[in-house]
């Protein structure tokens, strides 16, 4: 089988191309969000079916709403460890330019992580990381392209892409396997006609080749069609996701001025959700934007006016408010704070933090800024270029950086004093010098209980190197920098290259840099002399 990491792009044909027309036809179920027990509408089934099995769904299936979740993908194993979302191997690519010079871009690639009942889970790196994109891709606001997403043990968004790309490969490798048997058996074959051998030995040949060749055939056989009920599953559960589901799961945007409508009021933003859901009680909306305004520190008088006339701070809190309102569980922050002033941040994150008690919310926070999301979070992922590579604690991150882009994150964290901000060095990561994956590729690995990093073997040892010199004392961090001996690792060996490039350096070039201090004095004598008497 391939890799799932493979870059070429899938081309399956036959019946494969059929099945997902047939799922795209299907053909959408919607549940009832006001009540679970209301009966689903009663709709003919004319969902992915083959020829030749079942109907996935009966009449008496579609009028039972137990029935009608079952045959939506669900693990309940998350659900016992109150595992409220799981990401599994996400991956996000967007194609760029048109064909020929169509180029693929990888802007999330096999990312997954798991966050709990009534946690806030931090999301940290560079701006072009893919913090964003995790984040829309969870709320389904991209249809992404491979891996799955769980939320409250029920899959609410799948991609195909690997699926497909096993059929083709598994269909590519079984050709050759047959290519090569046939040429094999046409060698043996003649060399059994040169050496006269019997009819009866040349058909036994013939026969344990065609057997060889029959057996390749039946295991690709077996491989497709299992890919083929999984694609048809992932097709069926994303056209069968549950609305009440993803009523829980609200979004607030980076930019709280382009999030915002200019046209609409702040009260029609508001309730915008409300409308789409099939709540037209103008009454009750209203006085559910005047309670949800009051909530995020703002008046009810606000609701009348448009976003123009609100500074960035109420912008964010109207952001906020729109997010409220539908009461949802799982709330994914996305850099609210990064447009607003210092004095600006402190309330927004205060106004998070009570609501997170008020509400008993689960966040997913996404920011630039480490020192923020450790005040904030109880554990945080650190993504570069559409990869994770490093996920723990707060604390323990903190306390075991061991990647060398965490370094990096954590020495661009300003410092209050001046004395040790004029001190604080910066470090730059690249990853080209600071990784060496020719033999190896990374993988993510569990260094420590629950301390997850993106490394290969070599790399392994060396940072459980670094653990236990930190917890024996040896080695501290200040600022993102080893410090050993009160000397930051850095120093060390800056002076280190200075004391090998001055053992280097031969005495007779020593002497030669002596020689001009001699020659500086003579000017100075003979200044002296004109002044004094002439000898």
């Amino acid at each position: 089988m391939l890799p799932r990491d493979e870059d070429e792009t899938p081309s399956v044909t036959g019946d494969l191309d059929s099945d997902a027309k047939t799922a795209q036809n299907s053909d959408e179920l919607l549940s009832q969000s006001e009540q679970m027990d209301k009966k689903i509408v009663d709709r003919h089934d004319r969902d992915e079916h083959v020829e030749g099995e079942p109907p996935l769904m009966s009449k008496e299936v579609l009028n039972d709403n137990k029935a009608f979740r079952s045959k939506v993908k669900f693990k309940q194993e998350l659900v016992d460890k109150h595992i409220l979302l799981s990401v599994r191997h996400l991956k996000q690519y967007f194609k760029l330019g048109t064909w020929p010079n169509q180029v693929k871009l990888k802007a999330v690639h096999d990312v997954s992580f798991d966050v709990y009942e009534g946690e806030t889970f931090g999301i940290v790196g560079e701006s072009g990381c893919g913090k964003t994109t995790t984040g829309r891709c969870i709320i389904r606001l991209y249809d992404i392209t491979s891996g799955s997403i769980y939320y409250k043990g029920q899959r609410i968004s799948a991609g195909d892409r690997w699926n497909q790309k096993e059929i083709k490969y598994s269909r590519i490798h079984a050709s050759e396997k047959c290519k090569a048997l046939r040429i094999e058996m046409s060698k043996k074959l003649k060399e059994a006609v040169e050496k006269k051998v019997s009819e009866a030995e040349l058909e036994k040949i013939k026969k344990d080749y065609k057997d060889q060749i029959a057996s390749v055939k039946e295991r690709n056989k077996v491989v497709v069609e299992e890919q083929k009920k999984k694609i048809r599953q992932i097709h069926y559960d994303n056209r069968h996701v549950s609305r009440k589901l993803m009523n829980e799961i609200q979004m607030i945007f980076q930019d709280p001025v382009d999030s915002l409508d200019p046209r609409m009021t702040v009260e029609d933003i508001i309730q915008e959700g409300l409308r789409i859901q099939g709540h037209h009680n103008r009454v009750e909306n209203h006085q559910k934007t005047v309670d949800i305004l009051k909530k995020v520190g703002l008046v009810p008088e606000h609701a009348s006016r448009y976003p123009h006339e609100f500074s960035g701070g109420q912008r964010q809190r109207i952001g906020i408010a729109r997010a409220l309102i539908m009461n949802p569980k799982l709330l994914i922050c996305d850099e609210p704070i990064s447009a607003l002033d210092v004095s600006i941040r402190a309330q927004i994150i205060n106004l998070l933090n009570d609501l997170k008690k008020d509400m008993g919310l689960t966040m997913i926070f996404i920011a630039h800024d480490l020192s923020t999301v450790k005040y904030f979070c109880q554990r945080i992922a650190v993504m570069y270029f559409g990869e994770l590579v490093e996920l723990t604690t707060s604390d323990e991150l903190f306390k075991h950086p061991l990647h060398p882009y965490t370094k990096s994150l954590l020495s661009a964290i300003p410092q209050p004093n001046p004395l040790s901000e004029k001190r604080r060095k910066r470090i730059v990561y690249n990853p080209m010098t600071a990784h060496d994956y020719s033999k190896q590729k990374p993988t993510l690995h569990e260094i420590l209980p629950g301390h997850f990093i993106l490394a290969n073997d070599a790399e392994i040892a060396k940072y459980k190197e670094e653990i236990s010199e930190i917890d024996n004392g040896e080695v501290k961090f200040l600022h993102g920098q080893e410090v050993k001996d009160g000397v930051s690792m850095e120093e060390k060996t800056e002076e280190k290259v200075e004391e090998k490039t001055e053992e280097k350096v031969p005495e007779a070039k020593k002497a030669k840099k002596a020689e001009p201090a001699k020659k500086e004095t003579k000017p100075v004598k003979k200044v002296a002399t004109k002044t004094g008497k002439k000898k």
